[in-house]
């Protein structure tokens, strides 16, 4: 399922859900929304870049191994 088709079906179940699901669901996600909305403007940009990078298959990805790796690496 493409991503524009999960938002589509997001939106018209929240548009009709039950307040306490409704309430679950906000409660699950508030704290990620909240990180989101504190970003800078060339934040958001840079992350909006790399998503669109990473959606053409342009963008670097690494496994969590390798981000263990890297960060270590970092470290010495």
């Amino acid at each position: 399922m493409r991503t524009t088709e999960i938002k589509q079906q997001l939106h018209n179940y929240i548009d009709t859900v039950e307040d306490k699901k409704l309430k679950a669901i906000y409660t699950l996600l508030e704290a990620d929304m909240y990180h989101i909305s504190q970003l800078s403007d060339s934040q958001k940009i840079e992350l909006d870049k790399r998503m669109a990078e990473h959606e053409n298959g342009i963008g670097r990805t690494f496994t969590w191994d390798e981000t263990i790796g890297i960060a270590r690496g970092s470290l010495k």
